[in-house]
């Protein structure tokens, strides 16, 4: 063998040898395995919360909006059209909660085997809107909706990875217990107030679903079901009066919506504006007792309970006293 022929075949030994290494080693990376997981979009922050209760670790979940955007004037980004062209699933509300993100959607010709409007497995409450009758959004107020929903994302997921549904049955089972202990907690809490001070004043028109489900009357809101709605100086005096006449102890500002006109309703008809800021359209921050669908609920109604003369008690007390009881 000439030398030339020797350093060829040398060489091909080496390089074998380093694909072999390299093989290895890509194979005994964990992180690899990521990639492997099927990828899923959500739109608003509840749904995001929800896909990862029920996904876990068997899958990749991409959340669009970020705690404390409004996905009615949310504005999407070019991330986000690309995050929904290379995503297996999308998840999003419907009935045009985020109107500029289902554009985006219909517009890069995303399929509808694609896609799921999360919120559209629930019958919703019509509201008039510019002479037309529009459904209600806000459908996640209501427990019992969150659970129909919970169910319909395990359903779709099974769909797309049919090997990890036992997990996804047992996450979602686990997480739907959590939802039906909140859903008899927040009765319970509001049940506490004075039945002629179960009343709801808030920004904008979010709050239907949590108030017919509990036992509250929504007295009046600045706007309607979408916050891109300009109220006008008429609209704040008649609220005004309203509160003034209704001799609720209390009014609601929400955590996507500025609190400067709710505050001139407040002052105008002489009644305590709540110092914690209701949520509405968005979980709370990463690192705030409302991080999530079930501690948004929670804190909200702890607010209500508190601001409208109720006696409230935690969940997490609720929920040791009903897991001891279980026991016995």
């Amino acid at each position: 063998m000439s030398k030339h022929d020797s350093r060829k075949y040398g060489l091909a030994i080496i390089g074998a040898i380093a694909g072999l290494w390299l093989t290895g080693c890509s194979q005994s990376n964990p992180t690899d395995g990521n990639n492997e997981k099927p990828s899923v979009v959500a739109t608003s922050t509840m749904i995001t919360d929800w896909t990862e209760k029920v996904g876990g670790d068997e899958i990749k979940v991409t959340g669009i909006l970020e705690p404390g955007a409004d996905p009615h004037v949310y504005e999407p980004v070019p991330a986000d059209s690309r995050a929904m062209e290379q995503a297996d699933l999308i998840f999003y509300n419907g009935y045009n909660l985020e109107p500029e993100l289902i554009k985006v959607m219909n517009g890069t010709g995303i399929s509808d085997e694609k896609t799921l409007a999360v919120a559209e497995v629930v019958t919703p409450f019509d509201y008039e809107y510019q002479g037309q009758q529009v459904p209600d959004p806000h459908v996640w107020g209501d427990v019992e909706n969150a659970i129909k929903m919970v169910k319909a994302i395990r359903d779709r997921l099974i769909e797309l990875s049919p090997e990890d549904k036992a997990e996804f049955s047992d996450n979602a089972a686990n997480y739907i217990e959590k939802l039906k202990q909140l859903d008899r907690w927040i009765i319970q809490q509001i049940q506490t107030i004075p039945a002629d001070q179960r009343q709801l004043v808030t920004t904008h028109d979010a709050f239907q679903y949590y108030a017919r489900a509990y036992g509250l009357a929504v007295t009046g809101t600045l706007i309607g079901i979408s916050t891109e709605e300009q109220p006008s100086a008429q609209r704040v005096k008649n609220l005004s009066n309203a509160v003034r006449e209704s001799n609720v102890p209390a009014i609601f500002a929400e955590t996507t919506i500025n609190p400067a006109l709710i505050k001139t309703v407040a002052t105008e008809a002489g009644v305590k504006l709540a110092e914690q800021e209701l949520y509405s359209d968005s979980i709370g921050a990463p690192n705030g007792d409302a991080n999530s669908y079930i501690g948004m609920l929670v804190v909200n109604t702890r607010t209500i309970v508190t601001a409208l003369g109720g006696n409230d008690t935690s969940f997490e007390q609720a929920q040791s006293s009903q897991n001891n009881s279980s026991k016995k």
